[in-house]
């Protein structure tokens, strides 16, 4: 039997990506600590972020259910200089933000972790971490005060959205434009198809 398809976020991205996938799946948000760690890399962080969400989820489910479904977790962080960007509080995080990136490269880290039963009382879980460069032009304080005046850099890591009007700020993109916007397509197409839940395109060997 197919298993179920969960995604451990009410990300409107990732729900959009996931669909683009041609997947049929239900959501479900992971209430988690999403602190980085003492000492712990961006790396680290983004990886046990994405694993702790599919986990939550999957513990969350009753035995039953736990057996057909798989829970896919994702987490996003903008990284420069080994400094983890996250959500800005306020305009004055996201001029700093924008600041630090501006006519700069930057990298993108999202992880993506599938959680299921491999067997009877097995859990199995996948996981992998997509990287990707990304260089912006040079910006003026003026122009950051506008778009943070959009509202589009509030909910977003490192304070801008490169699918939407941020996405002029970027000059190149070295590696995976979907994982920036929040879901790597090929990587959890392959992830997904390896804990047994290929696509509807994809072949089932």
């Amino acid at each position: 039997m197919m298993k179920q398809l969960i995604l451990a976020s009410q990300s409107p991205r990732r729900k959009m990506l996931l669909g683009q996938l041609g997947y049929q799946f239900s959501t479900l948000v992971a209430d988690i600590d999403e602190s980085v760690c003492d000492h712990e890399s961006a790396k680290d962080y983004v990886l046990r972020l994405a694993q702790e969400k599919a986990l939550a989820i999957f513990h969350r489910l009753a035995h039953e259910q736990q057996k057909q479904s798989l829970v896919l977790g994702a987490d996003t962080c903008v990284v420069i200089d080994g400094i983890v960007l996250g959500k800005p509080a306020n305009e004055a995080e996201c001029i700093e933000a924008l600041l630090r990136l501006e006519n700069n490269q930057h990298q993108v880290l999202t992880a993506i972790a599938v959680v299921g039963y491999e067997a009877v009382d097995a859990v199995d879980m996948q996981s992998q971490i997509i990287e990707t460069q990304v260089h912006f032009k040079a910006l003026t304080l003026s122009e950051i005060t506008r778009y943070w005046q959009t509202g589009e850099p509030c909910d977003k890591a490192g304070s801008y959205a490169i699918q939407g009007i941020g996405g002029q700020f970027v000059t190149t993109i070295n590696g995976s434009y979907s994982a920036v916007v929040g879901l790597p397509l090929y990587e959890t197409a392959q992830l997904l198809a390896k804990s047994g839940l290929p696509t509807t395109i994809q072949d089932n060997s």
